[in-house]
């Protein structure tokens, strides 16, 4: 299988995880999970990045401005790579705010809150259990800011995703059809 073949493979699998990930934001259990496969995907893609092949390289998501005029400003790659740019970033970001929220729970990691609890109910002393559930409420804060900030991710994400699909299908067709495994068996 070809490099280009391999990478359709895996653009469709990020693409499945991603959108059923979108899906499932009120499921709980089921979006962690699929979140923490996302990451999975995401980390195995850096790490084949390092394995030189230039299809794969990370730089392909930087966007190379030069060339750009007003004749080709929609096909130049600088438009392409940009909307991958954000999609990344965009994917890095809800990916690693999501498991910042989960802390490990999905997983079946411990987590501090469990403890901190036990031990303000096994202590009589009425400071630790003050500054249990102070602390408590503070985590509670947090993560209900960074709850924004995944769910403000997540939509500008699929806000992204659909600017780059319509953008490949109106002006980079023979790539979105191979993309979309539409070629037949020409490749």
């Amino acid at each position: 299988m070809s490099v280009m073949h391999r990478l359709r493979a895996y653009h469709a699998l990020l693409a499945v995880l991603a959108v059923a990930a979108y899906a499932t934001g009120e499921m709980g259990l089921v979006h962690a999970w699929l979140g923490y496969a996302v990451s999975v995907v995401l980390i195995g893609r850096v790490l084949w990045a390092l394995t030189g092949a230039p299809q794969l390289g990370l730089m392909r998501f930087y966007p190379h401005f030069a060339g750009l005029k007003l004749g080709n400003a929609m096909t130049h790659p600088a438009i392409s790579r940009t909307l991958l740019l954000g999609i990344g970033i965009c994917l890095i970001g809800v990916s690693a705010t999501g498991i910042a929220l989960d802390r490990g729970r999905a997983i079946g990691l411990a987590t501090g809150s469990a403890i901190a609890t036990a031990s303000a109910e096994d202590s009589a002393d009425k400071k630790v259990e003050i500054a249990s559930a102070k602390a408590a409420t503070e985590r509670e804060e947090q993560e209900g800011a960074l709850s924004e900030v995944h769910e403000l991710l997540a939509n500008l994400l699929v806000g992204l995703v659909i600017l780059h699909v319509a953008y490949l299908l109106l002006f980079k067709w023979p790539l979105a059809r191979f993309m979309l495994f539409l070629d037949g068996a020409k490749r």
